[in-house]
């Protein structure tokens, strides 16, 4: 089925598919292509409007019966941590942080794996080879960077110096107002060092360094184990009924809205709200 508005992009519906949150449940995705001259524009436009960037594709989900899916973002200015967020940077300090170009290495890849393997061995990501991880990484239309953080090495006895050693890395994109975690993965073997947790810490951290507002985390969905985690980082803003508010008490969410309150396909795609078209550029006279 597809679904247009007066001018391009061109929106469609994925078929129902199991639900990877809430057991039971079927997902669908509201989706459009990303490319050409105005990708950045759109994803920085759709993403302020609960939209997630995989590769050259900006989706959003458009459950028939849940719409217990929300797009989470942390407001950078109000943000303070919490005293076991706290002791996560503490226990992370000695990390190194790297940001590259989208270039996916043997190494990431590696880590990747051992990632995939520990924490989602049964998940729709498990079966990717390296060219599939080189095109989650490389395929990107927008101004995106990879977040790799390096520990340091014992030296083996009897050598001088120490190596490093990779830890975790994020997929980042950079928007207009906010930087968007895309994917990131971390090394199973440090679970009780909470990488992931320090990951979206020092986001915030570099958010606040380069004066842009937001941290985009994904989908929170309540009822969802998962996802918890994203509730427990102050100042956290969810995109609801077609704006931004504050997340407040998650445990006032319903996991299942009732399916009436929800508005059909059409009206979803007619809400939405896209960047305002390029100026001509007038031929230069002889």
């Amino acid at each position: 089925m597809r679904h247009t508005l007066p001018i391009a992009p061109q929106f469609y519906v994925t078929a129902p598919q199991p639900c990877p949150y809430l057991p039971g449940l079927s997902e669908r995705k509201l989706f459009t292509a990303l490319t050409g001259d105005g990708a950045r524009a759109l994803n920085d436009t759709l993403s302020k409007q609960g939209f997630r960037r995989s590769q050259n594709v900006l989706y959003r989900p458009a459950c028939s019966e849940c719409a217990a899916c929300m797009s989470a973002r942390i407001r950078v200015a109000d943000f303070v941590p919490s005293r076991s967020q706290r002791k996560t940077l503490r226990r992370n300090a000695a990390l190194k942080r790297e940001a590259t170009s989208p270039w996916a290495t043997d190494e990431q890849f590696a880590l990747f794996r051992r990632y995939l393997d520990s924490r989602h061995a049964d998940g729709g990501m498990a079966d990717m080879d390296i060219f599939e991880f080189a095109a989650m990484i490389e395929e990107t239309p927008v101004r995106s960077r990879v977040i790799e953080y390096t520990a340091t090495l014992q030296p083996e006895p009897g050598r001088r110096g120490s190596a490093r050693t990779l830890v975790a890395v994020c997929l980042t994109d950079v928007l207009d107002d906010g930087l968007s975690l895309v994917y990131s993965f971390y090394d199973p073997d440090r679970v009780k060092d909470g990488l992931g947790t320090y990951m979206i810490l020092d986001h915030i951290e570099i958010a606040r360094e380069i004066g842009l507002p937001y941290v985009y985390l994904g989908y929170w969905v309540p009822g969802s184990a998962k996802m918890a985690y994203k509730s427990r980082f102050s100042a956290l803003e969810i995109y609801r009924d077609g704006t931004w508010r504050d997340l407040d008490d998650p445990a006032a969410y319903e996991k299942t809205p009732h399916p009436l309150s929800i508005r059909p396909i059409t009206e979803q795609v007619a809400a939405i709200t896209l960047p305002a078209p390029s100026p001509a550029v007038k031929p230069q006279g002889d």
